[in-house]
This record gives structure tokens, C-alpha cells and sequence, in this order.
């Protein structure tokens, strides 16, 4: 009898738990996707609009659904437009150059920074981590009039290496290669250094290979702050030679008449090479992340 009596009790908690469980996930799913669309949106709305070629249903459709819809008058005369009314060919250039350069030498010197801290003993090493770390929260607006001072005295004003030097040794990038290096096994290492090899060879040899997915999180990262960097080259340069895409949209955004549908193939072309590079590294950045949450707690 206490058989029978518990066996239906058994089946009702489980069932209970199971109808829990899938209500969490479903209310989890739902929220995911709502989060996704509260993103999209936007992006949506840009590329639409950027093939819009009629101005007035431009205007027409913001204020209802069809905003986000590709109907009406749709082709790429805007993306024209935006050649033929400013150099944005030149001001591509321009980012490109500067966001790659700043890039590459920035992954050089922050890791071997890094590693550095992370495994050689000197003296003032826990100092220099502390100001480093320090160092983050600085905004550039704190500083950015003292250093525009001295690369004024320097000569650099209106040139490409006034937007790339000042930003090549960063403090965040160094402390997430360094979070990710205290991490790695040492006994790669200690084997290398019983059989001669030196430490730059054992950087670059070992190390660098072992840390792809932290050299991917930090070129997205840096690829984002130096490809949406407006305030520091609108400080430092004059002219269209040396100017970046952020400049030139905030300049086509100023001329008139003031074209939404030209706007936004401007705005779409400097955002669609962003969403690319993120899509290519999104798994390493993904794996860096939840590495350096790991290692470094």
C-alpha cells in the first residue's frame, strides 16, 4: 500500500520539476531573443534606409514598421552619392591605416609587456602592475589636453603617427594578455630554458602560439576603440590627408542638404567592416574571455 501511495507522488514531483525547468528555459529563450531584436533593430534600420533611394519614403516610413522593411524605391545610388559628395575613399584609407598600424605594433609590445610581468622576477614589478592597473580607468578625455601639449612640442600635429604612437602601449590590453599568460603551464617553459633557449625565443616560440585566442580578444577590442576614435584625431589633425572615417561622418553629416538615405549608406559602410572582423574572431574572443574569467579569479 505504501508503494502505490508514493510511486503517484514520485510522478507529480518530477513532472513538477520537469514543467520548472522548461518554464526557465523558455522565459530565458524569450528574454535572449528580445535582447537580440533590441540590437538589431538599429543595424536593420541602417541597412534598409542605406538602399532607400527616395528621400520623402524615407521620411514616410520612420515613423511606421515599414522602416524596417526593404520596400519602395530600393538601390545603391546613396552608397554613390557618398563617393561623389566626399572623399570617403580617402577617409577609409586613412582608418584603415592608422587601426591595422596601431594594432599591430600594439599586440607586440602589450604581450611582451605582459609577459614580462607574468614571468620574469625584477624589482618594482608589482609596482609597475599596480599603475597599470591603475591606469584603466583614466579616460583620454583626463588627458588629452597635457598630451596634446607635447606632441605639440613634438611637431606631430595633422599626421598619422600623432593617432598611432600615443595608443600603441595600452594599459587594458597589457592586463589581458597578462591575465591570460599567468595561466598558461610553465613546463613548456622550464623545459625551453634547460635547453638553452632564450626568453624572447621562448615568447615567441611557444608562447604566442599557445595565446591566440587572447591576441584575437585584444585586436577585436582595439580594432572597435581605434576604428570609433573621434575625440583625439578631431584634436590633432586638420585635413582631409590624414583624417579618419569618424571625422569625415561627422563632416557629411553637416553638409546639406542633409540626406538620411546617404547618411545611413555612410554610416552602414563603417559599421558593416566592424561586424565582419567580429564575426571571423568571434569564437577565439568568445574562448579568451571565459579562459581569462577562469584563470585569472
Amino acid at each position: 500500500m505504501t508503494t502505490l501511495e508514493t510511486t503517484p507522488q514520485k510522478h507529480v514531483h518530477s513532472s513538477g520539476y520537469l514543467w520548472r525547468k522548461w518554464s526557465r528555459a523558455a522565459l530565458n529563450y524569450i528574454l535572449m531573443i528580445l535582447l537580440a531584436l533590441f540590437f538589431v533593430f538599429p543595424i536593420v534600420f541602417m541597412l534598409v534606409t542605406a538602399f532607400k533611394t527616395n528621400e520623402t519614403q524615407v521620411l514616410r516610413d520612420v515613423t511606421s514598421l515599414r522602416a524596417f522593411l526593404p520596400v519602395g524605391d530600393l538601390g545603391i545610388q546613396n552608397f554613390f552619392d557618398v563617393f561623389e559628395r566626399q572623399n570617403f575613399g580617402r577617409f577609409k584609407l586613412n582608418s584603415i591605416l592608422i587601426v591595422v598600424t596601431t594594432i599591430v605594433f600594439g599586440l607586440l609590445v602589450n604581450s611582451m609587456a605582459a609577459y614580462a610581468l607574468a614571468r620574469l622576477r625584477w624589482r618594482g614589478r608589482r609596482l609597475t602592475l599596480s599603475i597599470i592597473i591603475a591606469l584603466i580607468i583614466i579616460p583620454l578625455e583626463a588627458v588629452a589636453i597635457p598630451l596634446l601639449l607635447l606632441v605639440n612640442q613634438f611637431g606631430w600635429l595633422d599626421t598619422y603617427h600623432v593617432q598611432i604612437i600615443p595608443f600603441i602601449a595600452d594599459a587594458f590590453s597589457i592586463f589581458l594578455f597578462y591575465q591570460f599568460f599567468i595561466g598558461l603551464p610553465r613546463d613548456l617553459e622550464e623545459a625551453a630554458l634547460v635547453d638553452g633557449a632564450s626568453r624572447w625565443r621562448i615568447y615567441w616560440n611557444i608562447v604566442v602560439p599557445l595565446s591566440r585566442p587572447v591576441f584575437a580578444t585584444v585586436a577585436i577590442l582595439q580594432f572597435l576603440f581605434r576604428w570609433g576614435s573621434f575625440l583625439w584625431p578631431l584634436m590633432v589633425t586638420r585635413s582631409e590627408e590624414v583624417r579618419p572615417l569618424m571625422i569625415g561622418m561627422q563632416q557629411f553629416f553637416g553638409q546639406y542638404p542633409r540626406l538620411w538615405g546617404d547618411i545611413m549608406a555612410f554610416a552602414a559602410m563603417i559599421t558593416v567592416p566592424v561586424l565582419i572582423i567580429f564575426l571571423l574572431f568571434q569564437k577565439w574572443f568568445v574562448q579568451s574571455v571565459a579562459s581569462t574569467g577562469v584563470k585569472g579569479g
